[in-house]
């Protein structure tokens, strides 16, 4: 990489961050409260990242995710299920620990790396089809992130979760938690789909004439 595309990539960075940092502290523009837990959309200038300069930046991209959930959970917009993901936090006689972070980075560090590798294996299996590969990307980012989200909440927190969503039982729990993988993850994921591959596109462009 030459100095002018690592000055690019850097300049990307600091703005993918930055629109990062502006979607979680403006009120319900990266995360959108839904009482019981927030729904996001700030996993998008992850994957975008990622496939503009590669799963290493995707990776980081990633963990800033991680970093700001964390500071929504625990000080900006914390919600009855936050101590999942902030050890710094106590939510009646639930608290976060060790577990709370692996699922507040380890998904999250993982949407952009993913989502690269799926844009590159479409576009290579499909020529020039560089709308279905973007899409893709997006789609699979997302579901990334939900995926794991939730199921690792499930198996790392799955009684303390279940008592503060005032779900009953252990069955009960992921009967929910599938739920939410379909109400939110689903509609998320087309969201994500969508907004890589009209953003991406155009930025792919403005890289290759610059």
């Amino acid at each position: 990489m030459n100095t002018v595309s690592k000055t690019r990539d850097m300049v990307l960075t600091g703005a993918f961050v930055a629109i990062m940092l502006i979607m979680t502290i403006i009120p319900v523009l990266g995360y959108i409260p839904l009482g019981f837990m927030n729904a996001t959309i700030i996993h998008i200038p992850v994957i975008i990242g990622a496939i503009l300069m590669g799963p290493r930046k995707g990776a980081f991209l990633g963990f800033v995710f991680g970093l700001t959930s964390m500071w929504k959970n625990t000080i900006l917009m914390p919600n009855p299920t936050s101590f999942v993901f902030s050890p710094f936090i106590t939510v009646g006689d639930f608290s976060g620990n060790w577990r709370s972070v692996v699922i507040c980075m380890i998904p999250r560090i993982l949407i952009g790396v993913v989502a690269y590798y799926v844009y590159k294996a479409v576009l290579r299996s499909n020529g020039k089809k560089q709308i279905l590969a973007l899409t893709c990307a997006g789609v699979a980012g997302s579901i990334t992130n939900t995926l794991l989200v939730m199921n690792l909440i499930y198996f790392l927190f799955g009684n303390s979760y279940a008592a503060a969503a005032h779900v009953n039982t252990a069955k009960g729990v992921y009967a929910f938690i599938l739920g939410v993988i379909c109400m939110n993850g689903i509609p998320e994921a087309i969201l994500a789909g969508i907004l890589t591959a009209a953003i991406t596109r155009v930025l792919i462009q403005v890289k290759e004439h610059s």
